[in-house]
């Protein structure tokens, strides 16, 4: 598993939703904070996004993708004076059933919106690193992968064929993956200048290097040295310049993604806890559940017990 696969994974939290709208002027739309990600794409026409924590309106053209990663509140609409109606989603969690915009009363803007149910307990630092939100503006032969996945979900959404229901999602978590790896790529260009966070740690190449070690085989008894040696640097050069760009030192960073494993085993599988035990590199049950309870405060048994009955309930 890659760094930027592993941390979509041990905070997805359930289904992601989405819908294929159409507005028409005047619009405006009020979304809440939540406990997940949201995005939005003018497929056609234009929009005013009105950002979280008071920032200034961005106008929005045809193609413009934003990504918000941390479910700030913000709005959306055809112009940043247009009164805002709230949004709400369904009962069960989905995203609401289009509504007819009802006669043409002003231009007509076609919009992919969506939301991810991600797990906020369990953030992992390269998605608590992002901003409020990402716009990528849309530019003539750049990010043709995005655009590839955004143009096969809008195509599902508006007309859906057999299958849709396994493709659609399957397509919204590969929109995931492409919006941040267009923030990880815009990244190196600054990282060029003077690498910080998470962007300049997966553009380090050495850096890079033990942090795909690490997530590929977390049980290894990993040593500052052998992963120093990884990324070619002197053990004291590589414990700085991890540090400085993860947020963590290596050994504290391999034991937080040790647990954070841990528990995302416990929580979506069956896996005996001598085999998660060993799976995150403890000789031993007891030594296991000893760390473990000193992460999450209880016991890993008791953790999984929890879960399934949250997911019952």
């Amino acid at each position: 598993m890659d760094v930027l696969s592993d941390a979509i994974a041990v905070m997805r939290a359930g289904r992601p939703h989405s819908s294929r709208t159409v507005e028409r002027a005047p619009w405006g739309v009020r979304f809440p904070a939540s406990e997940g990600a949201g995005f939005h794409v003018v497929l056609q026409g234009s929009a005013w996004l009105l950002p979280p924590e008071d920032a200034g309106p961005v106008q929005l053209g045809p193609g413009d993708v934003v990504f918000l990663p941390h479910g700030n509140g913000h709005g959306l609409a055809d112009h940043p004076r247009t009164p805002l109606e709230n949004f709400r989603l369904e009962p069960d969690g989905s995203w609401p059933v289009p509504h007819d915009p009802g006669p043409a009363r002003g231009d007509e803007t076609l919009l992919l919106c969506g939301a991810y149910q991600l797990d906020k307990a369990r953030a992992h630092p390269l998605l608590t690193d992002l901003p409020p939100y990402l716009h990528i503006p849309v530019r003539v032969g750049a990010h043709d992968r995005l655009r590839s996945a955004v143009d096969l979900l809008g195509a599902e959404l508006s007309d859906p064929q057999p299958g849709s229901d396994a493709v659609v999602p399957a397509l919204l978590d590969t929109l995931l993956l492409y919006l941040l790896r267009t923030w990880w790529l815009a990244g190196r260009t600054e990282a060029a200048q003077g690498p910080s966070g998470w962007a300049g740690a997966l553009s380090d190449p050495g850096i890079a290097a033990a942090l795909h070690a690490l997530h590929d085989d977390p049980a290894k008894p990993w040593t500052v040295e052998g992963l120093g040696a990884l990324a070619g640097l002197s053990r004291a050069a590589f414990a700085r310049r991890f540090t400085t760009l993860v947020g963590r030192p290596p050994l504290a960073y391999l034991t937080w993604w040790r647990m954070t494993r841990a528990a995302q085993l416990l929580r979506t599988t069956d896996t005996p806890l001598r085999s998660v035990a060993e799976r995150t590199g403890y000789t031993s049950e007891f030594a296991f559940a000893k760390a473990f309870k000193r992460e999450y405060g209880v016991a890993p048994g008791h953790y999984r017990r929890a879960g399934a009955a949250l997911r019952a309930g």
